[in-house]
């Protein structure tokens, strides 16, 4: 008897977490928001490159700064939507990217390049949308499905392709200026959405734990350094990939590919990434993060050894790019799978924040890599993606060395 009362309480003191899935849909559209907004400028690289007479390096300087404070702000932000909740966070994140959107464009059209810096500095904060999502999406499933949680929420990356695909579409159509000001309308009108519609998980309790011992804390554990390698990899690579690809698709292919084209290549390389990454959790599931995370950095390393031979544009090039696109989205799937069972279960929060703060900090090197190795003389990024080719390599050797996340479960600390 007392035991079928034991059990009866704890159904009844269960948090009810029906709607769940609504709630984490609508934080992916959030996400994707954000996103589009974090990536609006390197569509529309090649007019502020003709409009101010930027160089390689310049350009690579302006498409890597929003991928730097997006990165390092997603600490802050995930501590803070530990202690305030999605909702309110999200709401915060969408309506404070709006000035920043509005400064890119002002920048655009007086045409000032250290304006243009200024206002990408801001922009990083829509950036660090993916930090509210994670503990968000989290909270509103048992432990058993929160991987399929944080994959749901992690599609909305796809706003990098939505970025692609139609702000150049956009500035064809009504104009730089206008562009903008849409991207902005959408912030403002999602982020009542978010106000009004989104509620937090019943079984999401704020913390009150200061965010420097809570970092510091990540920070002392091995699996938090060994994940950040991993995922500043396949996730820095697909960040820089998304927004450096149309400058080098411009400058390698100038007679087959125009920017509309170079969006659209760009977009299906983030579309393919998107819909890898929840494969990926799921094959990670099954067969552990370490055979997944292996199989994505072997396509990694293999896809940018064929890019740097720059063979002639077509279907090799778009088919090896969605290739890598794909190998990317399956590494970061796995690295997350493998976070969780790694972990002090009261550290997981904290490592996931330094993790994915790793994985934009890795977005933002390769863009100032590649216009600083960029050939002239050979219209070549050879050096930068033979790079890629070795750091691929090295977290190769890196994740072959590490326990499998089952095991390393299985095994006492």
């Amino acid at each position: 008897m007392s035991q079928s009362v034991a059990i009866e309480t704890a159904v009844e003191s269960a948090p009810d977490l029906r709607g769940g899935l609504a709630q984490v849909i609508l934080a992916t559209i959030a996400s994707t928001a954000g996103f589009w907004a974090w990536m609006s400028i390197a569509p529309l690289q090649n007019i502020y490159a003709e409009q101010m007479g930027l160089d390689q390096v310049q350009v690579s300087l302006m498409l890597a700064t929003p991928v730097l404070v997006g990165a390092l702000g997603r600490i802050v932000v995930g501590a803070l939507t530990d202690r305030f909740g999605g909702r309110r966070m999200f709401t915060l994140v969408l309506l404070a990217s709006v000035p920043a959107v509005l400064l890119v464009a002002l920048a655009g059209a007086v045409g000032n390049y250290w304006l243009l810096i200024g206002a990408g500095f801001l922009l990083g904060v829509a950036g660090t949308i993916f930090a509210v999502g994670i503990p968000f999406s989290s909270a509103w499933f048992p432990a058993s499905r929160r991987g399929f949680a944080t994959g749901v929420f992690g599609m909305g990356m796809i706003g990098t392709a939505v970025s692609a695909f139609v702000t150049p579409r956009l500035a064809q159509s009504i104009g730089f200026l206008a562009t903008y000001l849409v991207i902005a309308g959408v912030l403002v009108v999602v982020a009542i959405v978010v106000w009004l519609f989104l509620r937090e998980s019943p079984a999401w309790k704020p913390s009150h734990e200061r965010l420097i011992p809570k970092v510091t804390g990540a920070l002392k554990l091995a699996i938090t350094w060994q994940m950040s390698f991993l995922y500043a990899i396949v996730f820095g690579g697909f960040v820089a990939f998304s927004t450096y690809l149309p400058k080098y698709l411009l400058t390698i292919y100038p007679d087959d590919v125009d920017a509309v084209g170079a969006g659209t290549r760009t977009a299906l390389f983030a579309a393919a990434a998107v819909i890898a990454r929840p494969v990926g959790g799921v094959l990670a599931d099954r067969f552990g993060p370490k055979v997944i995370s292996l199989i994505s950095l072997a396509g990694i390393v293999a896809t940018a050894y064929v890019v740097g031979q720059q063979p002639p544009e077509g279907v090799l090039t778009g088919v090896v790019f969605l290739l890598m696109a794909s190998a990317m989205g399956l590494g970061m799937g796995a690295v997350f799978t493998w976070v969780g069972p790694s972990t002090p279960p009261d550290k997981v929060g904290a490592v996931t924040g330094v993790v994915a703060a790793a994985g934009g900090l890795g977005g933002y090197f390769p863009p100032l890599v590649m216009g600083a190795t960029y050939s002239a003389e050979t219209n070549s990024y050879v050096l930068g993606l033979w790079l890629l080719v070795l750091v691929g390599a090295g977290a190769m050797v890196v994740a072959g060395m590490l326990r499998d996340a089952r095991a390393a479960k299985a095994t006492p600390s």
